[in-house]
This record gives structure tokens, sequence and C-alpha cells, in this order.
């Protein structure tokens, strides 16, 4: 578990650091937050396409990936309006 929260944290500052944007979640819970969901999304796609078997996981690379769609999903989001940003309060 803690190396999942570990490689999380460091795919999400990565994915923050490739894309940095006024809208970025911020802090340490949600930037290890973008890395896990990041890390489950890599790992959906990755068994979905038959990347990954079924009992295998993102790899860090892939990780950061999907921190970065998840990130670049969270922007569009807030740029359309759909959900608030939370650093503009």
């Amino acid at each position: 578990m803690l190396y999942i929260i570990l490689v999380g944290f460091v795919a999400g500052i990565l994915a923050r650091f490739l894309s940095p944007g006024p809208n970025n979640p911020s802090g340490f819970i949600l930037t290890t937050v973008l890395g896990i969901v990041g890390a489950f999304v890599a790992t959906w796609i990755g068994q979905a396409i038959g990347h990954y078997g079924p009992h295998q996981g993102a790899g860090f690379i892939t990780a950061t990936i999907g921190a970065l769609l998840v990130l670049f999903i969270w922007n569009r989001l807030v740029a359309r309006g759909v959900i608030s940003d939370p650093g503009n309060r």
C-alpha cells in the first residue's frame, strides 16, 4: 500500500510538472490522488486493450501518462465550468 502511494505521489508530481496550468489540483493529498487515479486509469485502459494481463498493473511511466490524462480531463472540466477550481476560492 505504501508503494502505491509513493508511486502515485511521484507520478502526480511528474504529471503536474509536465502539464503546468493555473487550475491544477495542488497539495500533497490531491497530487497523490491524481497519481493513484492515473495509475488506475492506465491499468484499466491497458487491460482493456490487452497490453496488461488480468493481474498486472501499470508501471511508473504509464501511471504518469494516466495522471496526465486525468489532469487533462480535470483542466477541461474546470475550463467549461462543470466543476469549480478549488484553488480559486
